[in-house]
């Protein structure tokens, strides 16, 4: 294993700060430098970045981070024993992290954020227990294009095949829709379990979101009422499934292009744009 820098290796932080791994935070620790850099390169070159990191733990991603030229590293954590050895990576490279002690679900960023000169990025290896709803979160700021260029988020494998999901697959679903009609995403690579301390019982995915500048126009409520609707019972026809909106579904489907027999596996992310924007005007008429 290659050394990135020359502070402690992480199994050494680890067991100075008695930093055991918490299942009840969803901590899974990347050791694998090589590993980590290879993640930090993922984006694209750093050079001028200033990135958000969410659950960094003993530091491992955040080293590489900074060793692969990020400008600036806005770390949020909620582990106050990870404060310690944070602190001690904050002290090495001075200027270039900032440690925020937080839940990253109920934290607004972007006033840590500072005068980024250059552009942001949001690069983890995020807690599965919320790593859905974190990337739910992102893909729903306003306005939009974000504030960030573009997404690098480590998850298990099968939320990775959803994200990145087309029509008609069997991974394709509320999550696959949400992404798509704002970003174009792709898994890059695999992680094996055996990667992490301890390993967990799934194979992990790093997966890229780059934000579309000008997406579909679309009332994100309403697409999330559709796909909910939609996806709630996929097996049915369309014109079953939308009666749980509450009103006749055939003219919603006439009018957006979309067959009455149709299932949701099948409509593209354009198609549930149409039926949102359809939903949207009736609800205001």
């Amino acid at each position: 294993m290659t050394q990135i820098d020359d502070l402690p290796p992480l199994r050494e932080v680890i067991r100075r700060h008695d930093l055991k791994p918490r299942k009840s935070l969803g901590q899974n620790f990347l050791l694998d430098l090589n590993l980590t850099a290879r993640i930090a390169r993922a984006g694209g070159s750093l050079a001028g970045v200033t990135v958000l990191e969410v659950g960094p733990g003993p530091g491992g991603l955040t080293r590489a981070l900074i060793a692969e030229g990020a400008a600036r590293v806005i770390a949020v954590e909620r582990d106050e024993r990870a404060m310690a050895a944070l602190g001690e990576v904050a002290d090495h490279y001075p200027g270039r992290l900032t440690v925020v002690s937080g839940d990253a679900l109920e934290l607004d960023p972007r006033p840590h954020l500072g005068d980024a000169a250059g552009p942001v990025r949001i690069i983890a290896n995020l807690p599965y227990n919320i790593a859905t709803a974190l990337l739910v979160r992102w893909l729903s700021v306003e306005p939009w294009p974000p504030w960030y260029d573009s997404l690098v988020l480590m998850f298990q494998r099968e939320v990775a095949e959803r994200i990145a999901a087309s029509p008609s697959s069997k991974s394709y679903g509320r999550l696959s829709v949400l992404a798509g009609w704002r970003t174009e995403a792709k898994i890059l690579f695999d992680v094996s379990a055996a990667a992490f301390v301890p390993p967990p019982k799934v194979t992990s995915s790093v997966v890229r979101l780059a934000p579309r500048a000008q997406p579909l126009p679309c009332d994100r409520a309403a697409l999330e009422r559709v796909t909910e609707a939609a996806f709630g019972q996929r097996r049915k026809m369309l014109r079953q499934s939308l009666r749980t909106l509450g009103l006749d579904p055939k003219p919603l489907l006439a009018a957006a292009g979309i067959a009455e027999t149709a299932r949701a596996e099948d409509i593209p992310v354009e198609g549930f744009v149409a039926l949102a924007r359809q939903l949207a005007a009736q609800d205001s008429a």
